[in-house]
């Protein structure tokens, strides 16, 4: 759709003055100049918009920077300038379909455009000028900061309860991270109570983004666990109030918000086989396709298949720790690859001897298979000595924020 901005400056001058020669002094017949009023010139991206005539659009499935300009009469020379000029700033070999674009012309000029704005996401864009100068920079929209409140209890599960009191699911997905370590989410019970105190950002009168939490705490089997956002200046981590941090060497399932369909088990019977057959793993059963998560950072060291495992990877994590995910619909990494704590290596499948979709967890220490579940791992960096006042008025501060919020 075309639209057209042109400008429509009002300018209002009035003046009132004396008849007589400028050079009198009499105060009752002193000239008078009242204020002058001008409409603000309308500015958008950083971008002068007033006199352009805009087109926007959505970027189509396989559309790419060349299509695009093309229908505008910029050639694939110019097009080509412009992606090398811009590579060091944006590669336009990554803009996506279904993002939105502008192109803008000078209206009484050209209707050649001067002016293509991409929206990177929700909070950023790029400005590429098309004129002899061509070339991109970055921009982002102002955004605006709300924070907000929420406490409750455990009836079904925190994804669903959040959902019934209204809160943005996505928070329930943030909290697990925050507890990623130290609970396990699929055996969370009714009557566990939860409060957090968060922050989201709103662009555009739209709140874009994961929440950010700030405070909360989680009283799980009656334990209270509360949890302070923090920087000591290796970026933002959580800590207990002693200033512990919550950060374990290994997240506690490998994936999120499924429930547990069989147990670590020397002597079960098994589905399949119709036999007893220890079952050294735990299996955690959830959709097909679902993100299957490494627990730890390391390296893997197989990425294959047998009819048993079906599609399975493992990974090595130090001397001590090993991991296996068996049962993918699809591997995402291959030997020889480091991936990194909470990143995604696989999706749940069916494959191997399975009798639905899920994946099986198997936890290897000093080359024996245990029941990670019943394992203690040691916390990752505490908050250090240095920082532990900087650290106490902040646990101050945001019990004060998360008292006022709650009230």
């Amino acid at each position: 759709m075309r639209l057209f901005f042109v400008l429509a400056s009002a300018l209002s001058v009035v003046f009132s003055f004396s008849c007589n020669s400028s050079e009198s002094t009499d105060p009752d017949r002193v000239s008078a100049i009242s204020a002058v009023s001008v409409t603000k010139p309308l500015v958008r991206f950083d971008v002068l918009w007033d006199n352009l005539e805009v087109d926007s659009g959505m970027i189509r499935k396989d559309q790419t920077l060349s299509h695009l300009l093309d229908n505008f009469g910029i050639g694939a020379g110019k097009v080509a300038t412009l992606a090398a000029n811009s590579r060091e700033v944006y590669d336009v070999r990554k803009m996506r379909g279904g993002k939105r674009w502008w192109l803008a012309s000078e209206r009484d000029t050209s209707e050649v455009p001067v002016w293509l704005i991409y929206e990177r996401n929700d909070l950023d864009y790029v400005v590429f000028s098309l004129k002899d100068t061509l070339g991109a920079r970055l921009g982002s929209y102002a955004v605006d900061t709300t924070y907000r409140s929420v406490q409750g209890e455990i009836t079904n599960s925190l994804y669903v309860d959040f959902d019934r009191l209204g809160v943005p699911t996505n928070l329930a997905v943030a909290m697990a991270k925050v507890y990623a370590w130290t609970i396990d989410f699929t055996h969370v019970q009714p009557g566990d109570e939860f409060e957090a105190y968060y922050f989201r950002k709103r662009v555009n009168g739209k709140e874009v983004g994961m929440p950010t939490i700030l405070f909360c705490n989680f009283n799980h089997h009656g334990m209270d666990l509360p949890a302070y956002r923090f920087d000591q200046g290796d970026g933002p981590d959580y800590f207990d109030p002693q200033g512990g941090s919550l950060r374990k060497a290994f997240l506690k399932s490998p994936v999120e918000f499924s429930r547990i369909s069989s147990s670590f088990n020397k002597k079960r019977f098994h589905p399949v086989l119709k036999k007893v057959k220890a079952h050294l793993g735990t299996d955690y059963a959830a959709k097909t396709g679902t993100p299957i998560l490494s627990v730890g950072d390391g390296v893997v060291t197989k990425a294959s298949y047998t009819n048993g495992n079906g599609k399975y990877v493992k990974i090595r994590h130090n001397n001590t720790y090993e991991t296996q995910y068996l049962h993918m619909s699809k591997r995402l990494v291959s030997v020889g690859d480091r991936v990194k704590q909470g990143e995604t290596i696989g999706l749940v499948g069916s494959t191997g001897l399975a009798t639905g979709p899920h994946v099986c967890f198997r936890f290897w220490k000093d080359g024996k298979q245990v029941d990670h579940r019943k394992e203690n791992f040691p916390p990752s960096t505490p908050v250090r000595d240095d920082e532990m006042d900087n650290f106490a008025k902040q646990v101050v501060k945001l019990e004060s924020d998360a008292k006022d919020a709650f009230n």
